[in-house]
């Protein structure tokens, strides 16, 4: 197969929510949801904080899979503890993706961002990788987060003019830091979606 990452969806310049699988030395499989950055039609990036095993794992083996999939339930016990052996595939992908791509990473280059919000001193490294082989299960689109937060901004929005007080400052908060992600890391269609509606929200007089 052609190796084309917007096939799944997937624009240069945005990021996506996908788990992440790798191994280590002595073969133990590890999955963790971790975003990625599409920087090209068969490029990655992805910024993965120090200490964590995927980490570990990619700096060792040189090579890992990128798995999309949109079931809650394999981003949440990823998340909260490994997954068992039974739901990888020999070829380390995960059983029941949508699809997946292989990588191939080019460089490992250090990143420290001392205004990270989860780390103070944000010690990540960035990694550079090619994609060498693309699998699709079923026809689908990698998750971008952005969208999640334009569904949340558009139902804020309809209650912005029932509500007062600390309820209005709480909505107010809520859709600049939605506004602030999409922007970050949301499709060309979030990003011009939240500002119209900050555009309707201002002309209401909100101080947005």
């Amino acid at each position: 197969m052609e190796i084309d990452l917007s096939l799944i969806g997937m624009e240069r310049g945005r990021q996506y929510e996908t788990i992440i699988t790798s191994q280590n030395d002595e073969g133990i499989k590890n999955a963790a949801p971790i975003g990625v950055l599409c920087s090209g039609r068969d490029m990655i990036l992805n910024r993965i904080f120090k200490g964590s095993q995927t980490l570990d794992n990619i700096i060792s083996q040189k090579e890992f899979t990128v798995n999309i999939t949109h079931s809650p339930e394999l981003f949440t016990d990823s998340l909260l503890g490994n997954l068992d052996d039974k739901l990888f595939s020999d070829d380390l992908s995960l059983k029941d993706c949508d699809a997946y791509f292989k990588c191939e990473v080019i460089s490992f280059t250090e990143a420290v961002k001392r205004s990270d919000p989860v780390r103070n001193k944000g010690e990540a490294i960035i990694i550079k990788s090619k994609v060498t082989d693309l699998k699709i299960n079923k026809d689908t689109a990698a998750f971008n987060r952005g969208f999640g937060y334009v569904i949340e901004s558009l139902t804020n929005f309809s209650r912005f003019d029932l509500v007062e007080g600390e309820l209005k400052e709480f909505y107010i908060k809520r859709f600049r830091e939605s506004y602030r992600i999409v922007n970050k890391v949301g499709t060309k269609q979030d990003i011009k979606v939240m500002h119209k509606i900050k555009k309707e929200l201002k002309a209401k007089g909100h101080d947005i």
